[in-house]
């Protein structure tokens, strides 16, 4: 609940901001200790609490498919094994219906930990709001937030990785020189609209991996920013609330791991093409 001496924009505020280290003002390097500090660091200041759920939860997805893996039964399989080849077979499934049999030896594992991780940081939503953030107040730390996908940075870093992959499938099928070429033919088949197709074409470019990633960022802010108002209503209106909407966000959460996968899928899938687009 909202703290006794914090407004309610301060608290939402508060819930909002970043664990960040970064250079102050001074030229000292440090944990900001305020909201007006953090914005003062500037590009190159980090979020620590998303790079630490990141990497955590990144471990955590690598520990328990290590797990079922190492205990794999021939028989009936244990709880385990049966969800995670549940998973695996949604997975290759879903490839299979959109990228085909196009040769690429990482399609599967990129697709199944795209699903998983960004699963697994969607549901960090799920961990009542002031839970994580009191203990880490009690640890000497201002802010910390625990939805790795309500940062912008860590979604935007995930699409950015996906729109290099493609770049680089889609040079390396089509080679460099058709691949800048069909950027001046393409939508108009006609010489004089080469700079207008250019341009066109730049503009698709760009937006892919930015629709990508704040698409993701969006939804997750969004089911977020219920959750802390809700956490500023009375009691009795938060177990009215919180339940109903922590019941339906676990569709989004999965959804949008979902989501994001299959645009990875997809984008994929269009840089192995070989004709002209």
């Amino acid at each position: 609940m909202a703290g006794e001496t914090q407004t309610s924009s301060e608290y939402i505020q508060h819930h909002i901001t970043n664990l960040t280290y970064g250079q102050l003002p001074d030229g000292t390097w440090a944990f900001a200790h305020s909201v007006e500090e953090a914005k003062e660091m500037g590009f190159w200041a980090i979020h620590v609490d998303t790079m630490f759920w990141s990497v955590t939860l990144g471990i955590l997805f690598c520990t328990i498919f290590t797990i079922a893996t190492r205990k794999l039964t021939a028989g009936v399989p244990s709880g385990l094994q049966n969800v995670c080849e549940m998973v695996v077979e949604f997975v290759e499934d879903t490839i299979s219906d959109v990228f085909g049999n196009k040769p690429n030896p990482i399609i599967g594992p990129l697709s199944l930990t795209i699903l998983v991780w960004v699963f697994l940081m969607n549901m960090m939503d799920l961990i009542p709001v002031d839970f994580i953030p009191a203990l880490a107040s009690m640890a000497g730390l201002h802010f910390f937030k625990v939805v790795p996908t309500t940062d912008p940075n860590a979604t935007l870093a995930m699409s950015i990785g996906v729109f290099l992959l493609v770049l680089y499938y889609s040079i390396k099928i089509n080679g460099p020189v058709k691949y800048v070429a069909s950027k001046f033919t393409h939508p108009i088949a006609h010489p004089a609209a080469a700079p207008l197709n250019f341009v066109l074409e730049m503009v698709e470019l760009i937006a892919k991996p930015l629709s990508h990633g704040l698409r993701l960022f969006g939804n997750m802010y969004a089911g977020e920013m219920i959750f802390i108002l809700i956490a500023l209503l009375p009691f009795y209106a938060q177990w009215a609330l919180s339940l109903p909407w922590a019941i339906f966000h676990i569709l989004i959460i999965s959804l949008q791991a979902f989501v994001f996968m299959i645009l990875t899928i997809v984008y994929l899938s269009q840089a192995h093409d070989t004709g002209d687009h």
